[in-house]
């Protein structure tokens, strides 16, 4: 991959002026994620249905939905522009992606020394 492929995909970070520049900058990430999603099933041989895929998607901006700091919405702004590029640039590996669902699937851990002791753990 080119560095000028790598470089169109980056956006400079920059402190948003209000609430509203920052929202708009979220909507503008969340719709890059989505129309991005084939290009992601493709280039990381992701065996999920598209619609998981973006409910996922859905999900992890739903998480910071409340969030009203500015410095903080500008900080989740450029940890997701990385997570969008790094993806898109098929620098993380299909593991790293999978990892975004296996959350979700796995059980609870034991809690108590008997739950620990029937599971087999420490």
């Amino acid at each position: 991959m080119s560095a000028a492929m790598a470089a169109h995909l980056s956006v400079v970070t920059a402190q948003s002026p209000s609430l509203s520049a920052a929202r708009q900058s979220v909507i503008h990430l969340y719709r890059d994620f989505q129309r991005g999603v084939p290009e992601i099933m493709r280039t990381h041989q992701v065996d999920l249905p598209m619609s998981m895929i973006r409910t996922k998607i859905r999900e992890e901006f739903e998480r910071h939905r409340d969030v009203k700091d500015l410095a903080v919405i500008d900080i989740l702004l450029f940890k997701g522009r990385q997570e969008y590029q790094e993806t898109m640039n098929a620098w993380k590996q299909e593991t790293h992606i999978m990892r975004y669902f296996i959350k979700d699937d796995a059980p609870p851990k034991p809690q108590g020394f008997l739950e620990k002791f029937l599971a087999g753990r420490d």
